[in-house]
């Protein structure tokens, strides 16, 4: 199986080229975000268990998202190349668990492809989106600043975790869409061929 992370800060473009990814190779989108509001329609237990913590205001502890992504990877057939996830995981801890999760299914993540972009760059873009997001935070440029700090300070680690394993790419961010979809498909063209 291909399955990989596409990596980021807010506003380097992630949900942009995964849609373009997911197209051109057939993988399957896992967004945790997704998974979530899946769970609490279905009314499943993870899904109430998880609605549980957000009615206090708490994040959903990283087991029961564990537990979403593997009910996720249980329903996938055969057909099935892999996996983009999207969202996940954003701290060191949601990595390794993830690794034991893939580890358990007989599969493991071949590369964390991360989307590298500055941050001038970064808040230049999520004020543009703010301008038709309808999102206060992409309206404010010192919450915007926020998220990329806590990006930086919680998120950042998990690549060189990745590192660590040899499992990392950076590619470049700035430019067109198409420039930096053909900079992910020179990387995604090597992962695909390395799994086959």
């Amino acid at each position: 199986m291909i399955n990989i992370i596409l990596f980021g800060p807010p506003g380097s473009g992630k949900g942009t080229q995964s849609a373009k990814l997911l197209e051109k190779y057939k993988l399957s989108h896992l967004s945790t975000g997704d998974l979530l509001r899946d769970q609490l329609k279905r009314e499943t237990a993870l899904g109430l268990e998880a609605q549980k913590y957000m009615e206090q205001g708490l994040l959903v502890p990283d087991e029961v998202v564990i537990g979403m992504i593997e009910s996720k990877l249980d329903e996938a057939g055969p057909e099935t190349k892999g996996f983009i996830f999207d969202g996940f995981p954003r701290t060191v801890e949601q990595a390794k668990a993830l690794d034991d999760l893939l580890a358990r299914k007989g599969t493991t993540l071949m590369s964390l492809v991360a989307l590298e972009v500055t941050q001038k760059e970064l808040v230049k873009r999520i004020l543009l989106r703010g301008e038709t997001s309808g999102r206060a935070d992409d309206r404010d440029e010192a919450t915007v600043l926020n998220r990329v700090k806590e990006y930086d300070t919680k998120t950042a680690p998990v690549a060189d975790h990745y590192k660590s394993q040899a499992k990392f790419h950076a590619v470049s961010g700035l430019g067109s869409i198409e420039d930096i979809f053909g900079r992910l498909c020179v990387v995604m063209d090597k992962l695909v061929v390395t799994a086959q």
